[in-house]
């Protein structure tokens, strides 16, 4: 068994250098050499006069016992090798924005903007070595509190939670890549979600919207209207192909997909109407949706497309997933199902549209008075 011991070695000016020795040899992280010492830059004054001395020396006496303490325990587990210089140097925020890079779809714009807002708090050298439990507390904070990258207005608190778990995630990989000790992820708490009002279309606002089309952008307007019919998400949507689709009978369709967000595969039944909005079949391999990029230009051309339609309310295309699921539930159709229709993955998370459900019940109580 490997034994963890602190030791002193005399430098110069009275102090000696407080290091581990490890017996039998470890591998050392930067060398792959067996190695028996590790300087922990921590020293000792060998007879201390004064007081702010004797301090000292018990400060880091104390400190240095800790640190072997957990040597100790990172040996019985197998650890064999303290954290290289070089994983202490490794730029975290460079480390982030390559994970970042390997992102698509919306996904990708979120590590995007939380990049964005990590070099605004940190810098762009901030160090894996740099990296405590209250230093990502205190970048919880800044978002918290910061504004947006876009405007001027504050980032809202379920953006916030996003970008703060891309943060949380860059840790967690981190972690398991080995450049850093302890599992920061798991000591730091996240951001609450917040309920948010989810803007939804009425029946007869989404035929309004059909009625009228958009000339500008066609491929748009077989998008939302797909995702009203589907429940899909704009990540998924667009990534889907022809080969997907699935004719299991008469007016019988499913798609066989990859949820973008959860990766979970899924076989979702939809139906003939939904697939007669994406014209005529094309080749297998080819996308249903094409020349589509979530954009802000894209929510430009919805508001512009509900304003030509008569309709008010602010639209992102978000807003047609909470139409299929708000419009599945009006219409009857078991929370249960409709949860499975969406991908959830909790019921919980579905259980949001039923509340708007139940307060539509309720002002639909109060329309009939009577003059008693």
């Amino acid at each position: 068994m490997i034994k963890v011991k602190l030791r002193k070695k005399p430098i110069t000016d009275g102090r000696s250098s407080l290091y581990l020795d490890y017996y039998p040899a470890i591998p050392h992280p930067d060398t792959g050499k067996p190695t028996r010492r590790e300087f922990l830059g921590m020293y000792v004054f060998d007879k201390p006069r004064k007081i702010l001395d004797k301090e000292q020396n018990k400060q880091m006496l104390e400190l240095a016992e800790t640190i072997r303490a957990q040597r100790q325990i990172d040996v019985q587990k197998g650890a064999y090798g303290f954290l290289s210089g070089k994983q202490k140097e490794t730029c975290f925020v460079k480390y982030f924005e390559e994970q970042a890079g390997m992102k698509t779809g919306s996904n990708a714009d979120n590590w995007q903007c939380a990049l964005l807002h990590l070099k605004n708090f940190a810098g762009s050298s901030l160090r894996v070595a740099d990296l405590t439990v209250k230093k990502c507390e205190a970048f919880r904070d800044y978002l918290l509190t910061t504004e947006s990258n876009r405007n001027e207005n504050k980032l809202s608190q379920n953006t916030a939670l996003s970008y703060f778990n891309k943060f949380k995630a860059a840790l967690k990989q981190a972690y398991k890549d080995g450049l850093l000790k302890d599992d920061i992820n798991a000591k730091v708490s996240g951001i609450k979600s917040e309920e948010t009002n989810r803007e939804y279309l009425t029946l007869q606002e989404l035929q309004a919207l059909v009625k009228t089309g958009f000339s500008k952008n066609p491929e748009l307007v077989k998008a939302a209207i797909f995702s009203a019919l589907t429940g899909l998400r704009f990540s998924d949507i667009t990534r889907i192909t022809w080969g997907q689709i699935r004719q299991l009978g008469e007016g019988e369709y499913a798609i066989q997909f990859t949820q973008q967000k959860t990766k979970g595969v899924e076989l979702l039944p939809v139906s003939a109407q939904a697939v007669s909005i994406l014209g005529n079949r094309k080749g297998d391999n080819e996308c249903i949706i094409q020349r589509l990029d979530y954009s802000t230009k894209i929510n430009n051309h919805l508001r512009l497309w509900a304003k030509e339609a008569g309709i008010k309310k602010h639209l992102t295309f978000h807003c047609f997933r909470h139409t299929y699921a708000t419009l599945q539930l009006t219409l009857g159709t078991d929370i249960y199902t409709v949860s499975k229709m969406l991908g959830h993955r909790e019921l919980k998370t579905t259980q949001i549209y039923a509340k708007i459900v139940d307060e539509k019940k309720r002002e639909a109580a109060s329309r009939i008075n009577l003059d008693i």
